[in-house]
């Protein structure tokens, strides 16, 4: 089974955890907060408090046997630098890391990160280089079967709640965040209607996101 490990358990990190963990995956989370660590304990398979540019705590954590390392440190970019470079020094195959910035970013991809996202950016660059005619604006591909995508409200779910459209049943994915405007609800519950501006973060295996694609 892969095994994945999330490097800093703010909003964003500790939305992928809880979902890949949810999904059926191996999951460690790693912050330095104690409080944070409490919070996700139980929504993982460990959560471990450690310092993530400590590179023998991370050692002796075992880093090297995970598949897919997610950084998500949220304003230390030297901390997010530095945990990127140690996870690709013990070996893990694939490291994925958030940026601040454009030049975080480009650091980043310097030093090693497979890729980098940037979920604060502003959404009308990613729809001016979405290159298809798609509903489909963003994707990160988390490991060769599963990716997180940001897709903006289908003509036929508008209005509709979670729970009446039935999305990890009829499309096999998971409902991890809606962002409407400004505002994003990262803890979506299932009697939450969807607008039709709204636009959905979901995660799910490529061959059910690939269907959807297709669909839009």
């Amino acid at each position: 089974m892969r095994q994945f490990v999330v490097i800093g358990c703010g909003r964003f990190g500790a939305s992928v955890a809880k979902t890949l963990y949810s999904l059926g995956y191996d999951v460690l989370a790693i912050d330095k907060s104690e409080e944070r660590i409490q919070e996700i304990s139980d929504s993982v398979t460990h959560a471990v408090q450690a310092d993530a540019v400590d590179e023998n705590a991370l050692r002796t954590l075992g880093l090297r046997n995970f598949d897919v390392a997610i950084v998500s440190i949220g304003s230390d970019i030297q901390a997010s630098i530095m945990a990127t470079l140690i996870a690709k020094e013990l070996g893990i195959k694939k490291v994925i890391a958030k940026a601040q910035g454009e030049l975080h970013g480009k650091v980043l991809y310097k030093i090693g990160a497979d890729r980098v996202i940037f979920p604060e950016r502003d959404m009308g660059v990613r729809v001016a280089h979405n290159l298809v005619s798609s509903n489909i604006l963003d994707y990160i591909e988390l490991a060769p079967d599963y990716s997180i995508v940001e897709i903006a409200t289908m003509e036929e779910w508008a209005g509709k709640t979670l729970r009446e459209l039935k999305l990890p049943t009829r499309y096999g994915i998971n409902v991890m965040a809606i962002k409407h405007g400004k505002d994003i609800n990262i803890s979506p519950y299932a009697d939450d209607v969807i607008n039709a501006d709204d636009v959905l973060i979901v995660i799910g295996n490529n061959e059910d996101l690939r269907k959807l694609e297709k669909k839009s």
